[in-house]
């Protein structure tokens, strides 16, 4: 069937509009899928400065945090679940805030302790979804004001952007 070209354009057109429209519809759907909003993450992940393992995270901000060899990673505690030896981590500090509860957000998959007092704080609160593009897991911890130690691990890549934030 023989089918005019400025036909075949039009069609192509609406395809490449309806496949966009799906696509576009898919990411919310599925950053929606989180237990609580992750906007605050997308925004300050765009413009995450890159961060070196053993540097300090401020609350309300992003890192594009540098990670190591989990053998070379100095974590303070052993990581609550033993990391892949060809994975990668990181340590870095953390001023908890008066009100004593930090989210973690994370670009990729990682494992995180956070270790107050010499001790491994279990989370209060996790949160994670494989569609949501740049976001895959946000995890809340209720901690004492204070410093912390906040330890990544099992990390398959090299980087990892790291979004510390009160809980909304």
């Amino acid at each position: 069937m023989w089918v005019p070209f400025a036909m075949k354009k039009v069609a192509i057109s609406l395809f490449a509009i309806l496949a966009g429209t799906s696509f576009a519809m898919a990411e919310d759907a599925g950053c929606e899928a989180f237990k609580w909003p992750v906007t605050r993450e997308q925004t300050l992940f765009a413009a995450a400065p890159a961060t070196p393992s053993g540097a300090a995270l401020a609350v309300g901000a992003a890192a594009d945090l540098a990670l190591v060899p989990v053998e070379k990673a100095g974590f303070a505690v052993a990581p609550e679940r033993a990391p892949a030896s060809d994975s990668f981590g990181a340590v870095a500090s953390v001023e908890v805030p008066s009100e004593g509860a930090i989210q973690i957000s994370l670009s990729g998959e990682a494992w995180i302790d956070v270790i107050q007092d010499g001790q491994a704080i279990k989370s209060a609160g996790y949160s994670g979804v494989k569609t949501c593009p740049g976001i895959r897991k946000s995890v809340r911890f209720k901690l004492a004001p204070g410093p912390a130690t906040v330890q990544f691990s099992g990390a398959k890549k090299a980087e990892l952007k790291v979004a510390v934030l009160a809980p909304e």
